[in-house]
C-alpha cells in the first residue's frame, strides 16, 4: 500500500471512532477536527466492532467515499448502530467493546484460470477480497482469514455470505478483486 497512515494518525482516528459512536449515545466529549492533510486523502475505510472477542459490527465502504476521517466517522456509526445483523450498541456495551479500523488501498481486478489457481494466487492475512457473481456480491477484510486460514473455507464462507451456494468460486469463476488494508486496533479495553 502507498502513503501508509503513522501510528499516532491510527490512533487519532480509533479515538475519533470511539468518540463519535459515543456522542451518538449522548456523550459530551468533543470530536477533534483532523488536523493533518493526510486523514482528509480519499480512501475506502471500514469499521469493525468485537465485544469479547465476537464481531458485534462491521460496515465500511470499499471505494472512496469521502476523506478517510470522514468515512471513518461515518462507518463508526453505521457499525455501531446500522449493522442488520446486529442490535445498536448499548452505552455499556461501548465501555466494553473493541474497535479496528481499516483503510483500503484501491481494489484490483484478479485473473485466474480456475478454482485451484484462484487459491493458488490468493495471500492468506495480505488480500481482502471481493467476490462477486451475478448480482451477489460480497468481501472479507484480510482479517478474517485470522478465522478462516484456508482458502477453500475462506471462498466458501465468501460465497455463503454473499448468498451464493459455497462452490460458486470453484464452480462458476465469479469476478475476483483483491485489495490490502492499514489496520489500526484499540489496545484492549
Amino acid at each position: 500500500m502507498d502513503d501508509l497512515l503513522t501510528d499516532e494518525q491510527g490512533k487519532f482516528l480509533l479515538k475519533v471512532a470511539r468518540l463519535t459512536i459515543g456522542k451518538n449515545l449522548g456523550g459530551k466529549e468533543k470530536i477533534p477536527a483532523p488536523e493533518d492533510a493526510a486523514l482528509q486523502r480519499e480512501s475506502g475505510t471500514f469499521v469493525t466492532l468485537k465485544l469479547a472477542g465476537q464481531l458485534r459490527g462491521c460496515i465500511g465502504n470499499l471505494e472512496p467515499a469521502g476523506s478517510i476521517y470522514d468515512g471513518i466517522r461515518r462507518n463508526a456509526i453505521n457499525a455501531a448502530f446500522h449493522d442488520y445483523r446486529f442490535s445498536p450498541l448499548t452505552s455499556e456495551e461501548l465501555e466494553r467493546v473493541h474497535i479496528d479500523i481499516s483503510i483500503l488501498s484501491p481494489a484490483l481486478p484478479l485473473s485466474y484460470r480456475d478454482g485451484q489457481d484462484l487459491v493458488r494466487q490468493l495471500r492468506p492475512g495480505i488480500d481482502g477480497v471481493i467476490l462477486r457473481h451475478n448480482a451477489a456480491a460480497a468481501t472479507f477484510l484480510p482479517q478474517v482469514w485470522d478465522q478462516l486460514p484456508q482458502p477453500e473455507q475462506f471462498l466458501e464462507h465468501l460465497c455463503r455470505k454473499a448468498g451464493l451456494p459455497e462452490k460458486t468460486w470453484r464452480d462458476s469463476h465469479p469476478e475476483i478483486h483483491v485489495y490490502q488494508v492499514q489496520c489500526f486496533a484499540e489496545e484492549d479495553v
